[in-house]
């Protein structure tokens, strides 16, 4: 989907079109790719989970900064068609990448479907060897092979309408389950706290460099850009903070929620800054705690357990980009009503802050006669499976 869109990018005749080749198709591929490699991720890595994402998530932001300078190349040889080519060609290579990448153990559906087909083909070698010619008469013949053609055709509209109701059971099954997790207090509060740092944290990457020409703090000043500077410390951040949640006595819950907590304080620093120097300092902050997507489905997997992992994610990663599509447009708002990025930053920050303390809060606070496992949880290679207080 990722290298078809791309490529079909190249041919867009309009904006529409390139909305619905580049926005949906590329955008749901590349959600789908992110959401499996971080599950299949966890599921092979246990005792070192942490810096296994933060390999991959690291991976992401070089690949980024490699892609960035490659793309400013290749627009000035070939054009944005010609890009699109080559980078939706480039993008193959995520199918090689993902060869590898195989179940420890056959899944349950697998194992089901393929007994059926085993057993489908027996029952069809057995009927077809208790067949005996009755005569040689063609009429005969032809009398004898209708009843069977039509036992053979009842049979396969029967295994069909069977198959629908296997597959809509386990479609049933699996919003119920996707359901019942919601009933997790702490995921709950993650969902929460994910939609409010998506929402705050994304606008000032994006508004800063405006930001910074319109107060006019980069008269005369020749230096790195502020999202390359956010870009670098995002990198760091990510292994960064991978390698701190392996550590037993680091909570990685609190440690996710005081990420998103001194985001919001640093976004509410932008609006009071006097110098490019201080957005520079800014934007590093910003980029290490973005780390913080590292944490997320390590902090998923301690929440859930391994078992309910992809499940417990994709809703996360649900209110996570609901939180990136709306915060531009939303910051933009605030900017066209109030010609001042400045309401947009405080109320971005205030949120961040206030879904950290709702998550801190939810996760140290337990109910009556529960003890607070969260923050008793062993790390492990049994911490994956730890249920927490609901």
């Amino acid at each position: 989907m990722v290298a078809g869109g791309l490529m079909l990018s190249s041919f867009a005749p309009n904006v529409p079109f390139l909305i619905f080749s580049y926005g949906i198709v590329v955008g749901v591929g590349v959600g789908l790719l992110y959401a499996a490699t971080i599950t299949i991720t966890c599921l092979y890595f246990d005792k070192r989970r942490g810096l296994a994402l933060g390999i991959i998530n690291t991976g992401t932001s070089v690949g980024g900064f490699l892609y960035a300078m490659l793309q400013s190349e290749l627009i000035e040889l070939l054009g944005l068609d010609g890009c699109l080519l080559v980078i939706g060609a480039l993008a193959l290579n995520v199918v090689a990448c993902a060869g590898p990448m195989r179940p420890l153990t056959p899944p349950r559906y697998y194992l089901k479907q393929r007994a059926a087909v085993l057993e489908q083909q027996r029952l069809q070698e057995e009927e077809l060897s208790n067949q005996k010619p009755l005569a040689k008469d063609p009429v005969i013949a032809m009398e004898t092979k209708e009843p069977l053609v039509r036992r053979r055709r009842l049979f396969s509209c029967s295994a069909f309408v069977k198959m629908i109701k296997i597959k809509m059971r386990q479609y049933v099954r699996c919003l119920s389950s996707m359901l019942s997790l919601l009933q997790d207090r702490v995921l709950v509060a993650l969902c929460i706290s994910l939609f409010f740092y998506s929402l705050g944290n994304s606008p000032p990457q994006l508004f800063l460099e405006d930001l910074a020409r319109s107060s006019g703090l980069t008269e005369g000043i020749a230096s790195i850009s502020l999202v390359s500077l956010s870009s670098i410390g995002g990198g760091v951040g990510k292994l960064g903070l991978g390698i701190m949640a392996d550590v037993p006595q680091v909570n990685s819950v609190l440690l996710y929620a005081l990420t998103v907590g001194v985001s919001g304080l640093a976004v509410l620093l932008i609006p009071l800054t006097s110098s490019y120097l201080d957005l520079q300092v800014l934007s590093v902050v910003l980029g290490f705690l973005g780390g913080n997507w590292t944490l997320t489905p390590y902090v998923t997997s301690q929440v859930v357990g391994a078992e309910k992992l992809a499940e417990a994610h994709g809703i996360l990663l649900f209110f996570g980009g609901a939180g990136l599509m709306l915060g531009p447009p939303v910051v933009g708002c605030f900017y066209d009503f109030c010609q001042s990025y400045d309401v947009a930053f405080f109320i971005s920050g205030g949120g961040m802050m206030l879904s950290s303390v709702v998550l801190i809060l939810t996760a140290i606070l337990p109910r009556p006669q529960t003890l607070p496992l969260l923050l008793q949880a062993p790390k492990g290679p049994s911490s994956s499976a730890v249920q927490l207080p609901r």
